[in-house]
């Protein structure tokens, strides 16, 4: 059961197979990240619910999750959104034991589940955010893509200051569908994107496309038809979006660089793997596919590391 205090601070039970440090880790990944901040164990983050802006301070304690509210106390009812945001975002309803029992009988996961263990797939619970997220990351490298997200963000986006620190949250489609291609080409988007980014935020904006009408598609094939059918959406977009927004585990960007990477190093070869190849490891990922590829990700940074 969730419980909360008078002033709503929200205690979420932590479900099996969860180790928030190694989320945090994960979250940690570039200094250039502007849409949270880690501090003392305490992961920060702005919400906007119901057009008011909730700074979170969320943190683990006897195995419960605890999120506090330091500038100010919303309603019960924003609180519950927080909830159903963290639930989502740290995909906390998943029972992961089937996925541990696969892994640790794998010869490619073997190692990572049991050296990642308790990682979660950390989500990107807004579609709007998710798709323009993917599409920032589209053949340039993963340290650009911060630097144009970051400046995206702090651009067209909303913040609160605490305590020193300044906390954003990602632009509402209905800013960026106001915006012309000039303003995303001054932040050094390629025209394409800048077009493909603009176009979606208007199609959001009017309502011609939103997560809840996706969700009201049980084929998860069909939602990712749907998604390939937006310009500039193609099937890794597709495919990432299923994972992070939508947390569908048989999500799977097989032809993904850092995908292949992973792979490369984890089987120790000279080459990336081919296309082939990855299939026949995927036949034993079967239903886990998204939790496979995001623990390979994971690895990719433990390498870098000692670069």
């Amino acid at each position: 059961m969730t419980s909360s205090n008078a002033q709503y601070n929200l205690e979420l039970p932590t479900p099996l197979l969860f180790n928030f440090e190694e989320c945090l880790l994960f979250l940690a990944r570039s200094n250039q990240e502007v849409l949270h901040t880690i501090k003392d164990n305490h992961l920060y983050k702005l919400l906007k619910i119901n057009q008011e802006l909730i700074l979170c301070k969320i943190g683990v304690r006897a195995q419960q999750i605890q999120v506090e509210f330091p500038i100010h106390s919303p309603s019960r009812a924003a609180v519950e959104q927080v909830q159903t945001y963290i639930e989502e975002w740290f995909d906390l309803g998943r029972d992961l034991q089937p996925f541990y029992h696969m892994a640790q009988k794998d010869v490619v996961l073997q190692h990572p589940v049991e050296k990642y263990k308790g990682l979660r797939i950390i989500g990107i619970p807004d579609l709007f955010e998710a798709l323009v997220w993917a599409i920032i990351g589209q053949q340039i490298n993963l340290t650009f893509a911060y630097t144009l997200k970051k400046r995206f963000v702090e651009q067209f986006g909303e913040s609160v200051s605490y305590d020193g620190d300044s906390y954003w949250v990602f632009p509402s489609c209905e800013r960026i569908a106001s915006l012309t291609i000039e303003d995303l080409r001054a932040l050094q988007f390629t025209l394409r994107k800048s077009e493909y980014i603009i176009a979606i935020a208007r199609e959001m904006a009017s309502g011609a496309l939103t997560k809840e009408q996706l969700l009201q598609i049980e084929d998860k094939a069909h939602i990712k038809k749907k998604l390939m059918s937006i310009r500039g959406v193609g099937e890794w977009t597709a495919d990432y979006v299923l994972m992070k927004c939508f947390h569908e585990p048989t999500s799977f960007p097989i032809a993904d660089v850092g995908l292949q990477n992973a792979l490369k190093m984890q089987l120790a070869l000279d080459r990336k793997p081919t296309i082939d190849e990855i299939k026949k490891l995927e036949v034993h990922w079967r239903g886990w596919q998204a939790y496979a590829t995001f623990y390979l990700w994971r690895s990719l940074y433990d390498e870098n590391e000692t670069v």
